[in-house]
Formats: structure tokens, sequence, C-alpha cells
């Protein structure tokens, strides 16, 4: 077992399955303690015992990102528990799906509240003590959608430019305390996330592809612990990938 990310640690949101789930499982094996947050805390307890049975070190904090307070609280408990935050990996997410004239307005504003806020929220509880310590690595995950604007997709991909545009106005901000910043924009993913469409034509276009396109978690992972093992005068802005069978 490789050891490369002992003594680092790592905060991940949307902790308690798909991205996060596989994340954290795959940096504590590479040494990390990790630190989950995400509101299914019962899920997470399983992962940490998973975790914990492999030799590694994590704890599970009942997080939604929606709330400030929350977010506070998840990064202030890994600092009262291990005295630092090496990594803060903003991952939770939602993606609905519908056209505009649907007027899915609640939607909307669950897609705003949990990827653009969410995503400012977890920047704002980490990076007092980032600067404190003058070192640390925040990761933001976006999408290939903030990329590209899908019919449908109009909304989604609007906060997934947004947490573009916010990480790189974190990467200019942050040189003086030595911090880095890394941008992930996966591509279809097997995860839970096309579950939450409601729109009944959103939802078999995009569970058609998903079904024969999407691949493991674990890609993910993989960007992740690219990024954070890098030495320290290397800092990996923004990671764009998809499955080898996505055309868009």
């Amino acid at each position: 077992m490789s050891h490369s990310l002992d003594n680092q640690v790592v905060v991940i949101t949307g902790a308690s399955s798909g991205l996060g789930e596989a994340t954290a499982r795959h940096l504590a094996g590479h040494g990390a303690t990790i630190v989950l947050g995400a509101r299914r805390l019962e899920r997470m307890q399983s992962i940490v015992s998973d975790i914990e049975a492999d030799g590694g070190r994590a704890l599970a904090v009942a997080t939604d990102v929606t709330d400030r307070q929350q977010v506070q609280h998840l990064v202030d408990t890994a600092v009262a528990e291990y005295g630092r935050v090496d990594v803060m990996l903003n991952n939770a997410g939602l993606m609905q799906q519908s056209a505009l004239d649907k007027l899915k307005i609640d939607e909307w504003d669950n897609m705003i509240d949990i990827n653009i806020k969410g995503t400012l929220y977890g920047i704002a509880a980490v990076l007092p003590q980032m600067q404190k310590q003058e070192s640390g690595h925040v990761i933001n995950v976006s999408s290939v959608a903030g990329h590209k604007v899908t019919p449908a997709g109009t909304v989604y991909c609007a906060t997934k430019y947004a947490v573009r545009a916010i990480s790189e106005g974190l990467r200019q901000e942050v040189k003086d305390y030595n911090l880095r910043t890394t941008i992930i924009s996966p591509g279809a993913i097997d995860t839970e996330l096309p579950s939450h469409i409601t729109d009944a034509e959103a939802s078999e276009a995009i569970n058609g592809f998903y079904e024969s396109a999407a691949i493991p978690a674990d890609s993910f992972a993989r960007a992740v612990y690219f990024a954070v093992s890098q030495p320290g005068d290397v800092d990996i802005n923004e990671i764009l990938y998809r499955p080898t069978a996505q055309p868009l």
C-alpha cells in the first residue's frame, strides 16, 4: 500500500456515495485521513468502518451543504480532531435536467443552492484555516457541462460554469498563501446523479446515455489523487475528462 498522503487531512462533501465515496476510499488507501460530510450519516459511518477496518483513519459528520453553519461545523470538526485541513473537496452536487419552459423553478433553486452556494460555503469554511497554515488545496467539482451547454441542461450547466469561474478567481487570490486549487470536470460517471432528474423526457435521454457510456467513479478518485499527490510547487488547475465513448 502506498502512503504518499500520510498525515494529509482531506475533507470531502457529498461523501456518502458516488464520486465522494470513491475518493474517500481511494485516498484513505494512500494514507490520507478522511473527514466525510453528507446528509446520510448512517451511510457515511459504514464507509468509515470499512476504511478503519483497512487500517485507515476517517470520521463522518452529518452535513447539508446548503446550510453554511453545517459546512463550517464540518471543517471545524476536522481541525479540532486532526489539527489542520490539507485538502477540501467540494464535491456535493445535484443534476436536474428539464427545458426552461417546464418552469421547474424549485429544481433551479436546488441546483443553485447545492452546486454554487455549497461550493462557496466550503471555500468560506476552509479558507481562513488554510491561510493560517499557509498551505492547502481546494478542489471544486465542475463537469463537462461546465464547458458545454446542452438543451434541458441550461441551469445545471450554468451552475457548473459558475464553479469554474469561482475556482479561477480563487486560484488568483490565494497565491500569497501558498494554496493550490483544482477544478475537476468529469463527463458521464456511474453515480446516483441521473436519478435526481424528474422530467420524464430528460430522464429517459440521460439515463439511456449513462447506461451505455458511463465509467466507474474510481476514475474521478484517481484524478483527485493525481492532483493532490503532486509536489508542492506543482498546481494542477483543471482536469477535464470523459468516457472514451462520450462524444459531447
